[in-house]
């Protein structure tokens, strides 16, 4: 363990606040709901300042509950949760209960709770894995306490935290930035793939046909002893399981499997967030690699007029949701997958524009793509920078400046 500077020292999080949770109301008692006093659930606890909930409660739900109302300024983290909710942090901007998956961490007076954030917020890996030592991969009050940390005088931790809200503004305006560009391009990309408007030839004439006369299905079995299992990623699209979830979930026998190349696609039937009806991704990371036989697969046919990029995005914008909800079966689900059958899937109706107007739709929404890239890699620089920062502040390799009136003097 390094050494800290003159004038600080080590404590545990228990050292330095008294840590609480909340519990749930009845909810079988309508007294107890719908009041004005806000109830915080670990879902709204996202490295953010809490300064509305999603659901109140009453005084008498209060009451007869181990709800408490902590104030504003206190931290929350996440003990539990969906995905990676656990070990999530935020401050309450308001006075709030909570329920009991959340730790309401009230900081002492003589440490400023915004450093503390900013520690617990930084080490959020770290945190999680204290989560992992049990059966039921939980934080939990006593975890929680036995978290350390190093704690500069208050000065300090103030200036501290402030330079790192300096890099979080920072962050939040780069967000909004590439919301916005997320928004414009999605409103484009409806622009041009539903030739809502001519913006590209106003004399093409687009066609409509069956699916199944622009993409066959692929039906070839891995012979080949290919070992690159895939997997649908929303974000990135075909990924290696080995990368995506740093090993193979897949059974031992691949043969089976599905063999992709480049530029074939493979379409997901499982709904996940983004993709209400599933997501169709094509294969553009890797020379080959092979998908379970739930995928359903398919590739260009040959002599087709078709740019693959036009369609990879015209699958991301959604273009087919509205005919695959028309062909799926309500309420039957197959391996908890939409039960789509290959023969209507391959009759969906599919716009077919020249392919010259599809390779200039498909190149001013690779630009629309591009820029939206940018910064997103703008924002991950940002976050490793502030992420740096913080390793060399919190260890004192790197000291913060104050006014020479708040300058720690080392003891005589």
């Amino acid at each position: 363990m390094s050494e800290l500077p003159t004038g600080w020292t080590r404590a545990t999080l228990g050292d330095i606040a008294r840590i609480g949770s909340g519990g749930t109301p009845d909810r079988s008692r309508p007294g107890y709901w719908g009041g004005d006093i806000p109830w915080v659930t670990t879902g709204e606890i996202q490295f953010n300042t809490i300064t509305a909930t999603a659901e109140k409660i009453t005084p008498q739900g209060m009451r007869h509950s181990s709800a408490k109302l902590f104030p504003a300024g206190t931290l929350l983290m996440a003990m539990y949760g969906q995905g990676r909710t656990r070990g999530q942090v935020a401050r309450l901007g308001l006075a709030a209960t909570t329920n009991q998956a959340c730790a309401a961490i009230q900081v002492h007076a003589e440490h400023d709770p915004d450093y503390v954030y900013q520690f617990l917020a930084a080490h959020y890996g770290e945190i999680r894995e204290l989560g992992n030592a049990g059966a039921q991969q939980n934080l939990n009050a006593g975890l929680i306490r036995s978290i350390p940390l190093p704690l500069p005088p208050r000065r300090e931790q103030t200036r501290i935290a402030r330079m790192a809200g300096d890099w979080d503004r920072a962050i939040a305006t780069t967000e909004r930035l590439l919301d916005n560009s997320r928004r414009q391009k999605r409103d484009l990309m409806h622009v041009l793939l539903s030739n809502r408007r001519s913006v590209v030839n106003a004399r093409a004439h687009w066609a409509q046909v069956d699916f199944d006369a622009v993409f066959e299905r692929i039906t070839r079995k891995n012979t080949d002893g290919d070992s690159n299992v895939l997997t649908i990623s929303a974000q990135h699209g075909l990924v290696s399981q080995r990368e995506f979830f740093h090993k193979n979930v897949a059974s031992d026998d691949l043969s089976r499997y599905t063999q992709l190349a480049p530029g074939d696609f493979a379409y997901n039937r499982s709904a996940s967030s983004g993709y209400p009806v599933g997501a169709i991704k094509p294969l553009v990371a890797y020379d080959s690699g092979v998908v379970s036989g739930l995928y359903i697969c398919f590739r260009r046919r040959p002599g087709a007029e078709v740019d693959n990029d036009f369609y990879r995005l015209y699958f991301e914008a959604g273009m087919l949701n509205e005919a695959i909800t028309g062909i799926a079966q309500e309420g039957a689900r197959n391996h908890g997958l939409l039960n789509v059958s290959l023969k209507d899937f391959f009759k969906l109706p599919l716009h077919l524009p020249p392919l010259d107007v599809q390779r200039r739709i498909a190149a001013i929404l690779r630009g629309a793509e591009a820029e939206e890239y940018s910064i997103a890699a703008q924002i991950e620089a940002l976050r490793l920078e502030k992420r740096a920062l913080l390793g060399e502040l919190f260890s004192g390799r790197r000291r913060v400046r104050l006014p020479p009136a708040q300058t720690v003097a080392p003891p005589a």
